[in-house]
């Protein structure tokens, strides 16, 4: 009974909202692997590329798409995976991002990250998380 129920509201969903997990779910993925393979300065090489072209999407609904697959995916995907994903499917719609790296000291020896993602200059991921971590890189960089 458990598994129909996911099922049941996935094929509740409209086309266009099925075809956007997908996209997040393999946009996901690929973030995934890419931050378990790539050393972090090709996966900042590629965060810092602004889009090319300018354009519009809706950030709730792509942000809801991936935080929905995010909850579901059976590996870790936590606010590093997440935040590159949405970053990526926002560049994708030609929407300028920026991709946030924080620390914070837990203890005397134990230092933590967070990522967060904004997009002119409101934190649309992981912004709650973020509260006491101070920002040690922008991808792209911010001036200032």
């Amino acid at each position: 009974m458990a598994f129909s129920a996911p099922i049941a509201r996935f094929a509740r969903l409209s086309w266009r909202d099925r075809m956007l997990l997908a996209e997040a779910l393999a946009t996901l993925a690929a973030a995934s692997l890419a931050i378990r393979v790539l050393p972090f300065r090709s996966i900042a090489a590629f965060a810092a590329r602004p889009p090319r072209r300018q354009g519009e999407a809706d950030v709730a609904r792509l942000r809801w798409a991936v935080q929905a697959c995010r909850r579901r995916v059976r590996w870790r995907a936590v606010c590093f995976q997440s935040g590159l994903a949405l970053h990526a499917m926002l560049r994708r719609r030609g929407v300028p991002s920026v991709l946030h790296y924080g620390i914070a000291k837990e203890s005397d020896a134990e230092i933590k990250a967070h990522v967060w993602l904004s997009v002119g200059g409101e934190v649309v991921l992981g912004g709650a998380e973020a509260t006491g971590y101070a920002c040690v890189a922008s991808f792209p960089p911010q001036e200032g």
